[in-house]
């Protein structure tokens, strides 16, 4: 008994050793590693449209700028609900204020308010001729941007450019170093992704135009960018 109680002792002498060995081993730090930076872009068209349209009210009380915005709104939704789509031609609701309006003397003596209706999706026909058709807002703004389909389809591109960018990067370097190769050893990669919506907003004078008749827009391009930085153990 005594000699097994001996031989745990010395069992957990050496475990308690072997782990206080352990801590003090030093790990060398890593030798020819390179760190590195590539990026792939592709240049795409915009094929999502965003349209605000915006009203304003003035009144010497509240109630009566709140009723005055709601029928604006009210109509204008009516109007735009009759040929939206989803995906093509998408409705929603955008800011809504109210405030007072002061005097020289501090007081009181009148309320502002603004609504906002908002017409996005791919069908620009579709918007800018319901557009056309909204009597009660003007166009305050116009952005375009890219949908959720093409940013993932042109990031998928760049990102495959990307890669190809890092690994002869790679190449390259290890090469110039006198080096025969590369691995891996992490890697991450990152793409300037805003959302469905990445607006190129042109500032428009809100304004209506005449019933039917399509308000003007002209998409441009974008570019999307995705950049590929990471690690490399030289060979």
């Amino acid at each position: 008994m005594k000699n097994t109680i001996k031989l745990l002792a010395a069992c957990a002498a050496l475990a308690v050793a072997g782990t206080a060995l352990a801590q003090n081993v030093i790990t060398p730090a890593p030798q020819n590693v390179l760190q590195l930076t590539a990026s792939g872009t592709v240049e795409v068209q915009q094929d999502m449209l965003s349209m605000t349209l915006v009203t304003t009210r003035d009144a010497a009380d509240a109630a009566t700028v709140q009723t005055q915005l709601k029928a604006a709104l009210d109509a204008a939704l009516t109007e735009a609900k009759k040929n939206a789509q989803p995906g093509q031609l998408d409705v929603r609701t955008g800011n809504f204020s109210l405030s007072p309006r002061y005097s020289k003397d501090g007081k009181i003596n009148g309320w502002q308010g603004s609504t906002e209706l908002v017409l996005e999706g791919r069908d620009f026909p579709r918007i800018t001729q319901a557009a056309g058709r909204i009597t009660t807002l003007g166009v305050g703004n116009v952005g375009f941007g890219l949908s959720r389909e093409q940013r993932t389809k042109t990031e998928t591109e760049a990102q495959n450019i990307a890669i190809e960018n890092f690994k002869q990067k790679a190449a390259e370097l290890a090469k110039g170093f006198g080096f025969g190769g590369y691995t891996l050893r992490e890697v991450s990669v990152n793409a300037n992704d805003s959302g469905p919506i990445h607006p190129r907003m042109m500032a428009m004078q809100a304004k209506s135009f005449s019933a039917d008749s399509a308000v003007p827009v002209e998409a441009g391009k974008t570019s999307v960018v995705v950049s590929v930085s990471g690690s490399v153990q030289l060979k």
